[in-house]
């Protein structure tokens, strides 16, 4: 799925600016303005613009590309560019669906779910399931929780049962208690 969400990245990237410069083409051709700018200007601008979309489009499309290759999520500026490549084609999809028509944006939607399933379906810890709690160092379990020496396991009767010293029922100031259990590391050298 991530080759797939590669190829129409780039695919897109060289169409947006292919368009964007026959735009610049077709105001420098046409001498057109707007609001008293300058035809060049906006020629130049269009020209520059295409290239700097396609050059994100195409940078998205490296990420993805890494994503498929190393088959694991991205990380850190990866998934922060494949985030707002999603967000840009939710936001070019609406502005489609006014300017050219229920395909682009059905296209754009395609797209965004496409790249959100590429963020959603890779596992971020990439590792295997962990071990149930207590087991040996050597088996890789969780470490096992002890009861502290002189105090109870049992949570006292008043006492929030989710988190020890939270408000409960409009209580302004949290109660400090001492945890009722402790929890003992694993050595992790053998």
């Amino acid at each position: 799925m991530a080759w797939v969400v590669t190829v129409v990245l780039v695919a897109e990237a060289f169409v947006i600016a292919a368009l964007n410069w026959f735009l610049g083409v077709v105001v420098d051709r046409q001498k057109m303005s707007l609001a008293g700018l300058d035809p060049d200007v906006m020629s130049t601008s269009s020209k520059i613009g295409g290239v700097v979309f396609g050059a994100y489009f195409v940078l998205c499309a490296v990420v993805a590309l890494l994503v498929a290759i190393r088959d694991r999520a991205p990380a850190g500026f990866g998934r922060i560019l494949l985030i707002s490549v999603a967000v840009v084609h939710a936001l070019l999809g609406a502005f489609a669906w006014g300017l050219v028509g229920w395909t682009a944006f059905l296209f754009m939607m395609v797209m965004l779910g496409l790249v959100v399933l590429l963020l959603m379906t890779y596992d971020r810890d990439g590792g295997p399931e962990r071990a149930a709690s207590g087991g040996a160092p050597e088996a890789g379990g969780d470490p096992e929780t002890v009861t502290e020496p002189g105090v109870s396991a049992q949570v006292p009767s008043g006492a929030p049962s989710d988190a020890w010293g939270a408000p409960q029922d409009g209580d302004d100031v949290p109660q400090d208690s001492p945890p009722a259990q402790l929890i003992q590391p694993v050595p992790t050298t053998r």
